[in-house]
């Protein structure tokens, strides 16, 4: 089937107008006519109707997110199949994909940064907590809100801890620039693997850019395994780099042992409670020491310049007032030349006139 507006699916939903295309399949704005109100209906794309592994896929979206009962993620309300395809009806959430607001603004300021990683965080706990692993968080399938709150969407890759996947033994499911090394080495993806995820987000949203790029899909994915990310920069604070190399520890146990311990290290960070972030995650004292000594060698690289430049300083000022004492010495000796030429003069005078040395004095 082939959505277009005016289109009503399973006698209820009226598209309207479509709102973005994804991997999987369209997103279209809908009126429900039974409740009266807008909702969100994704539709499988055409080329995959045919696939049943595609249609298992988006079945296993809708009752992954019906699971879920979180502010964090965006509600499902109903499925369907008609005519050999599927849909998905959820939550119509005003506001723009993460991706959009990064294309928009370049780099966002550190501490919003750290607010969406913290609203994120607590949304993925939620579906941790029911054994579930999102597998593809990407700015594109976090959903920003007018007033900055974050909606998780697209659970169609998810999968259950205890479920029988969906793909290969060692096929890789996921985008290349998010994946965890794991990930990318065709492990079996944890709530860990979600996290390393929400850490290069973070990485791109203060920087601008990915932390990982290449040529190819495989060239990223490898460098996601063997390279470190390069720092990040000096203007960003020490705790909120420390945080985000944490989150991107090659190791899983150098990350954050849960999602609902990374919320509750952002909000310490947030409030600058270093210690109580430390309490949150304390693989994060690592990071954070190793960023003190960074930032004690830049201080020190910076400083023996100014040493020098005082030196010099120091030298100068020292020749400049040994220069100024020479020159007082040289017009007191001037002066004193002067008085004792005047000295001499007026007693070859007293002698040339013949009279006493008193009288030349006062002719003088």
């Amino acid at each position: 089937m082939r959505p277009a507006a005016d289109i009503t699916l399973g006698g209820r939903y009226t598209l309207t107008e479509r709102i973005a295309i994804g991997g999987m399949g369209e997103v279209w704005k809908a009126r429900d006519k039974v409740l009266g109100r807008i909702v969100a209906v994704k539709i499988l794309k055409e080329e995959y109707t045919g696939d049943p592994g595609f249609l298992e896929r988006f079945r296993a979206e809708a009752r992954n997110t019906a699971l879920l009962n979180h502010p964090g993620v965006a509600n499902v309300f109903d499925y369907g199949e008609e005519d050999n395809s599927a849909y998905l009806v959820m939550e119509l959430v005003p506001g723009s994909p993460l991706s959009s607001i990064i294309e928009r603004e370049g780099t966002l300021p550190p501490d919003r940064v750290l607010n969406f990683i913290a609203q994120t965080a607590r949304a993925l706990a939620a579906a941790h907590s029911q054994g579930l692993v999102h597998r593809d968080v990407k700015p594109g399938n976090l959903i920003i809100t007018p007033d900055d709150r974050v909606k998780v969407t697209d659970f169609g890759i998810a999968r259950l801890a205890n479920q029988v996947p969906l793909t290969a033994t060692g096929q890789v499911m996921g985008t290349a620039q998010y994946l965890a090394p794991e990930q990318a080495t065709g492990q079996a993806a944890t709530a860990s693997s979600d996290m390393y995820s929400l850490g290069i987000i973070g990485y791109e949203c203060m920087v601008g850019r990915r932390p990982f790029t290449g040529e190819s899909q495989i060239a990223i994915a490898l460098a996601q395994v063997n390279d470190p990310p390069p720092p990040l920069p000096e203007s960003i604070p020490a705790a909120a780099r420390a945080l985000i190399m944490c989150l991107l520890a090659k190791d899983p146990a150098q990350r954050p042992k849960d999602a609902t311990a990374l919320a509750s290290a952002v909000d310490a960070i947030r409030r600058r409670d270093l210690k109580a972030a430390v309490k949150a995650v304390p693989s994060l004292a690592q990071f954070l020491a190793e960023e003190s000594q960074s930032c004690m060698l830049r201080l020190s690289r910076l400083a023996l310049p100014l040493l020098r430049v005082s030196v010099r300083a120091g030298v100068s000022r020292r020749s400049r007032r040994r220069r100024l004492s020479l020159a007082r010495a040289r017009r007191r000796c001037v002066r004193v030349r002067s008085v004792l030429r005047r000295l001499v003069l007026r007693r070859s005078v007293a002698r040339m006139c013949g009279c006493g040395l008193r009288c030349c004095w006062q002719s003088c």
